[in-house]
């Protein structure tokens, strides 16, 4: 199912953003793009995104900013002093001069913004609280937006579901004409063959009777018009049902292939095509579904 889901706030003088989107997939992948210093956020994102999805490919993003109030820098002393100390013995062999200080301020790294510079255990663990927060609440909003896909598809489903039902009803009033049928033809066949030879009436209907059984389809039909129920009611519940209508679009399938198979009659083989046409479409929104 697809969806997008944001949201900001700012804490510890930093501005973020999440961003969640889904796409269809059979299973859950959840992928997640964070910055530098923050995967220790992973499990607790990955958690949550688990906890409300079963299916689907998931993305979050979380993007940092710092504050305005809080983009001054300042000079990181020990940073700087590790440089000097680590060129000392090069100094004193006389292998490189003493460094200038306007040359050790211009290397990466030797400013440093002040709030990270007084970044404690405490301000670190409440900005990961906040940003933890704010994915949740980010999932919550994508959350909010598949579903309300699924209500749109749920009319969807049983519009298919309207359509494979009368589609059933049709081929039971054509399976219900069918004995007649193939007895007619058999005769016909027969007269054709050999019209001098006087057939037995009771050998001919029990082969007719054979023939009859054989291309019977109500089994076929009592069951499509069972999964079909079936599937009505699970997109009436409130849980996830997409697995599970994946399983009933398979069986369908299999019931309607095996009634074109078993017809005798070509409009009960059209009844069937048209309804492998739309178990297929049933098929391909299934396979999506929460």
């Amino acid at each position: 199912m697809t969806g997008f889901g944001r949201a900001e706030g700012e804490a510890g003088g930093v501005r973020w953003v999440w961003e969640a989107k889904s796409v269809n997939g059979r299973g859950l992948d959840v992928k997640l793009r964070l910055p530098p210093g923050f995967d220790a956020l992973e499990p607790a994102v990955r958690e949550a995104a688990g906890q409300r999805f079963k299916r689907g490919s998931v993305q979050a993003g979380l993007s940092l900013k710092r504050a305005e109030s809080a983009a001054g820098a300042k000079i990181d002393h020990a940073y700087i002093a590790s440089l000097i100390a680590a060129g000392q013995s090069y100094v004193d062999r006389g292998v490189a001069a003493p460094p200038r200080w306007d040359g050790l301020l211009a290397l990466r790294g030797a400013f440093v913004a002040e709030d990270e510079a007084e970044e404690t255990p405490e301000t670190r663990a409440a900005l990961e609280a906040a940003l933890i927060a704010g994915a949740r609440a980010a999932l919550d909003a994508l959350d909010g937006a598949r579903k309300q896909e699924g209500r749109t598809l749920a009319g969807v489903f049983g519009a298919m579901l309207d359509r494979v039902e009368a589609l059933v009803a049709a081929a039971r009033a054509e399976a219900g004409v069918a004995p007649a049928n193939v007895t007619a033809r058999l005769k016909a066949r027969l007269d054709a063959l050999a019209p001098e030879v006087q057939l037995d009436a009771q050998r001919f209907a029990q082969e007719a009777a054979l023939i009859a059984a054989k291309a019977d389809v109500a089994e076929e039909l009592e069951r499509l018009a069972a999964h079909a129920s079936e599937a009505r009611a699970l997109i009436a519940k409130p849980e996830a049902a997409g697995r599970r209508l994946d399983f009933l679009a398979q069986e369908l399938t299999r019931e309607a292939n095996t009634l074109c198979s078993k017809s005798s009659e070509l409009s009960l083989t059209r009844i069937g095509l048209d309804l492998k046409t739309v178990i297929d479409q049933f098929k391909e929104q299934a396979a999506n579904v929460e």
